[in-house]
């Protein structure tokens, strides 16, 4: 499966000069944000690190469910719909949350 490239394009206008590389993984694109992956935009919407403490309550949400590798399901990371991502406050919303809960490497 391939990444959502409209998408992509909007994380990319979103963080501008932030983003340090963009690398192919979890089937996707990730922006990477001082030394850290700020999020990941594949077919179906964006990956977010959103922490542990967070994450009962957004997988509450409309168009938010855990992401699932395989067979594992993480309780840190979110999967959001293409639903919840139409506008760019919302889509700013979870880029935020994703670099507020993986902060930079130190040095970075």
């Amino acid at each position: 499966m391939t990444y959502d490239e409209r998408l992509a394009g909007r994380v990319r206008d979103l963080l501008g000069d932030q983003v340090e590389a963009e690398k192919r993984m979890f089937g996707g694109l990730a922006f990477m944000v001082a030394g850290r992956m700020a999020c990941c935009v594949s077919g179906q919407g964006l990956l977010v690190k959103v922490g542990r403490a967070g994450f009962p309550e957004l997988v509450e949400l409309a168009h938010v469910e855990p992401m699932t590798m395989r067979d594992t399901v993480s309780d840190s990371w979110v999967r959001v719909g293409i639903d919840a991502l139409q506008d760019e406050r919302a889509l700013r919303l979870w880029v935020d949350r994703g670099l507020a809960a993986n902060p930079p490497k130190p040095g970075s």
